[in-house]
């Protein structure tokens, strides 16, 4: 069967089991022989860099959250399949209980654009979110210990500048975002 009529639909899902319900989806088209019913499903998410105790961590994290993207045919079997996986509450419809309602061509194609760029931009990027006036640790540098209030953020340079108490006087730091940690 080809893909012609195969349109894209939303699932919604247990928020944090979006990946539990993909693997499941899949298992369960494979088992019933459903492969020409149901060809892609889909869970865009973007690879994020923290540091966590003073290491930089990567994970991936579901852009989103609570959804899950499957392009199908929904006759027949397959819609019965999908809606009754566990940890899914139901298609993305007009009406509660209504029939599935399919994403437009151009809310596709930018979800599709979306995740491609995604993948592209899986270069090292470290976002974690600073804020004016929160309490930070220093935890690399010849200032190792020492806390402080960040005054100003620099979110293209990646660089903070954080008062930290000297010899009773506050003194500007400036600091990479890897050298401190939330407190």
């Amino acid at each position: 069967m080809t893909d012609v009529g195969k349109k894209w639909y939303v699932l919604r899902a247990v928020g944090g089991k979006e990946k539990k319900v993909k693997e499941y989806i899949e298992n369960e088209i494979r088992r019933l022989n459903l492969e020409d019913y149901v060809s892609q499903v889909l869970i865009p998410t973007e690879k994020v860099y923290q540091v966590k105790n003073g290491k930089k961590v990567s994970t991936d994290r579901v852009f989103y959250a609570g959804y899950i993207f499957v392009e199908a045919l929904l006759e027949g079997e397959a819609l019965h399949v999908l809606r009754n996986i566990p940890n899914v509450a139901g298609f993305l419809s007009e009406t509660k209980g209504g029939s599935p309602v399919p994403l437009r061509a151009a809310e596709v194609n930018r979800m599709l654009g979306h995740v491609d760029k995604l993948s592209e931009n899986s270069g090292e990027e470290i976002k974690t979110p600073f804020f004016i006036g929160e309490p930070v640790k220093v935890i690399d540098g010849p200032f190792n210990g020492f806390s402080g209030t960040i005054e100003e953020v620099n979110e293209e340079r990646k660089k903070l500048k954080v008062m930290v108490k000297i010899f009773e006087r506050k003194t500007p730091l400036e600091l990479n975002f890897v050298q401190v940690e939330k407190e």
